[in-house]
């Protein structure tokens, strides 16, 4: 199958990765792919330049966002960070008409005026926008009302996401939301290719609110078990 990933930072190398060893034929969307092979610095989360992992990568292909969305069967996954994904995506709505878009974008705002900041051991912690009334998933399916968007993965580190037997040996539960039946069922059985055994559907779209106000929840848990960067641990919804 051809699948489509956005986005070319941490999360995204992981599905690339993890896709193309399952056999996918996989396309890579970024804004300006020479100014992404250009690079030659880490980016602001110390990952390596993405012309590295392309080299250990053979068969990857490098797009622009609208030539790799227009690459993909049906499925694409979005990787674009939350504060410019609506954005990015908007540009591009006609090549994602008809297609399933996962979205695991958590809409950050990095580096906030907030009265009461929240200091952590990498800088003060990014404020959710929007938050309680919206949702990122939601305002990417307003935006593209001819693409079936599901939002999941994003409880969790992509790298665990894309091999959940790393924790627990794969005892903890991924969430899918939406609200097109046939988009969560291609997600989960995504999920399932990936490894997990637990995926719970939370029903409509609106569902997206909680996962993304989930992100402050996954850092505090992080911190409590003395890891500072990312999270190693699940969390398991016991019925």
């Amino acid at each position: 199958m051809k699948i489509t990933v956005l986005g070319t930072g941490g999360g995204a190398r992981a599905h690339i990765a993890k896709l193309a060893g399952l056999g996918h034929e996989v396309h890579v969307g970024t804004r300006d792919p020479r100014a992404t092979l250009a690079r030659t610095e880490p980016d602001m989360m110390g990952t390596p330049p993405f012309k590295e992992f392309l080299a250990e990568h053979p068969g990857i292909q490098l797009h622009t966002f609208g030539d790799a969305a227009a690459a993909s069967d049906g499925l694409v996954i979005n990787g674009i960070d939350g504060h410019n994904a609506v954005a990015a995506l908007s540009a591009i709505a006609d090549r994602l008409a008809g297609k399933t878009l996962i979205d695991y974008a958590v809409p950050f705002i990095y580096n906030p005026d907030v009265e009461h900041p929240w200091p952590t051991p990498w800088g003060i912690m990014p404020k959710l926008e929007p938050v309680d009334t919206d949702s990122l998933g939601e305002r990417i399916q307003r935006a593209l009302p001819d693409t079936k968007v599901v939002k999941s993965f994003v409880t969790q580190e992509q790298t665990t996401v894309v091999d959940p037997k790393a924790v627990g040996d794969g005892d903890h539960t991924m969430f899918v939301a939406g609200d097109d039946a046939d988009a969560k069922r291609q997600a989960t059985e995504l999920l399932k290719a990936y490894g997990w055994t637990d995926v719970l559907d939370l029903g409509p779209l609106v569902c997206a609110r909680g996962m993304e106000m989930y992100a402050h929840m996954h850092s505090a848990i992080a911190f409590g078990l003395g890891q500072q960067f990312g999270g190693h641990f699940g969390i398991k919804v016991v019925r």
